[in-house]
């Protein structure tokens, strides 16, 4: 019943996962979500994050920021890390993430997907067919809506790591 909100991965954060090796493995595109996954809520690129694109451009990985966001706040850093971006994206919906992985030029198979939230970022993910990967949020100010449903990711999360018999992080 909760499978669909199951992430394939869960990790501390979107700056450990192992993208080179990902890339070794055939993977060729990364979606992002932008906000508690890459920087605080609200916070413009920093250098860990532009540093961690400019490592994609030199390995020739495709990026693309996915955010349910505005354009003002989604444009502005896509333009900082020099990535495609989609704004608005109506996640959960899988009309945004088949339209970042048209741009980046990629497929199911070949694009994973960077979040910190169950019921947008991994759903939609997951519904799209994408490997998806669950962050823990970077900060914990967050929108009112987010707060509440953080409650409610937390007792899929007790589930999923029951189920799969996970303690933590990873």
């Amino acid at each position: 019943m909760l499978e669909p909100f199951y992430p394939k991965h869960y990790v501390s954060s979107a700056y450990v996962i192992p993208y080179r090796q990902l890339y070794e493995k055939g993977i060729r595109g990364v979606i992002f979500d932008v906000d508690n996954t890459l920087v605080p809520h609200d916070e413009p690129a920093d250098e860990r994050a532009r540093n961690l694109f400019q490592e994609f451009h030199a390995m020739g990985m495709e990026t693309c920021l996915l955010s349910n966001n505005r354009e003002p706040r989604v444009a502005a850093f896509a333009g900082c890390v020099g990535t495609k971006y989609i704004y608005k994206g109506g996640k959960p919906s899988v009309k945004g993430y088949l339209k970042a992985m048209e741009l980046m030029g990629t497929e199911k198979d070949t694009t994973i997907f960077v979040g910190d939230q169950l019921f947008t970022d991994v759903y939609g993910a997951n519904r799209t067919g994408i490997c998806s990967y669950l962050v823990k949020p970077i900060h914990p100010k967050e929108e009112i809506q987010i707060v509440v449903k953080r409650y409610l990711e937390a007792v899929v999360l007790w589930f999923y790591k029951k189920r799969c018999g996970k303690e933590g992080l990873m």
